[in-house]
């Protein structure tokens, strides 16, 4: 078999990589290869506008797509997916990372390439050390599960708080509001951020009904939470979860994360995972299982 890796193209390569993510997936504590919700989320963010998305990679056997290496928002930091078992993609994608990838990282004040690599895959670990990447102590990401079929022990809304979904109400300047103030962005939030809101609820698996949303007494929008679902694998991902400072530390966080398990429960999800070791989380019931770490040249 010969591998061939060449450009990414977003128009003809996102949903073949999105249906290889799906076939990657195998039930159990851990996955090696991004669940198709993170990947969609990556291209219907604002901060994918103007990405220079073709110096990613995607590897290819008779015409087959096996295997892909990418950044998120960053070039500097990548990610490479394969199919299960393609380990001989591993080595031809790495190279085209060293050779196409990179770039200035604030993290670590400057030029570097860096690959996350699953903390049990000796393989990948093997050949990033190889092309001179070491492992970054104390960098990586966490990835937490939950079964939405367990107790969830509901938390209190205090008096006058709601949840709902945006298929109750989507109102993108409520939305647009709670996400600035909740990522902690400083000032009133601006109405430019409004086409990026639009942009993100349009991607192919955005659901309204698994994205809710706590509403203050006055109608704001307090705290949010997206849910994605892939049937497919009948598994759920949290993603993104934020709550205005001025109402944090009274439950609804909680509550919307809650919520947002249950309906992924109710549309078939077997699991829910989350990439974060946060105690909100784990005070919620989410149990880290396992982590990428950085490896950096």
């Amino acid at each position: 078999m010969t591998i061939a890796v060449r450009p990414y193209d977003r128009d003809a390569d996102f949903d073949p990589v999105g249906e290889m993510l799906v076939a990657a997936y195998r039930p159990g504590p851990t996955f090696r290869a991004w669940l198709r919700p993170r990947w969609e989320y990556m291209h219907f963010h604002p901060f994918i506008w103007g990405a220079p998305l073709d110096r990613c990679g995607v590897a290819e056997d008779g015409g087959e797509i096996v295997g892909v290496v990418h950044f998120e928002d960053n070039p500097a930091f990548t990610y490479l997916q394969a199919l299960p078992g393609r380990t001989d993609v591993y080595e031809p994608l790495v190279a085209h990372a060293v050779d196409h990838l990179g770039g200035p990282s604030k993290t670590f004040d400057r030029e570097v390439l860096g690959m996350y690599v699953h903390e049990d895959d000796t393989a990948l670990q093997e050949i990033v050390a190889g092309h001179g990447f070491e492992r970054a102590e104390g960098h990586g990401e966490p990835n937490a599960r939950i079964d939405p079929s367990g107790p969830l022990h509901p938390a209190p809304l205090p008096d006058g708080f709601r949840l709902q979904s945006l298929a109750d109400e989507n109102d993108l300047s409520k939305v647009n509001a709670v996400l600035w103030r909740g990522f902690d962005h400083e000032g009133p939030p601006p109405d430019s951020e409004l086409p990026g809101r639009e942009f993100a609820q349009s991607a192919p698996n955005y659901r309204k009904d698994h994205t809710i949303v706590a509403v203050a007494p006055d109608g704001r929008y307090v705290s949010f939470g997206g849910m994605w679902v892939v049937p497919e694998n009948r598994v759920g991902y949290v993603e993104p979860v934020a709550t205005d400072p001025d109402f944090r530390r009274m439950g609804l966080g909680r509550a919307v994360v809650q919520e947002t398990v249950r309906r992924a429960g109710r549309a078939g999800a077997e699991v829910v995972w989350v990439g974060s070791d946060q105690e909100f989380y784990r005070a919620i019931g989410f149990q880290v299982a396992f982590r990428f770490d950085l490896w950096v040249k």
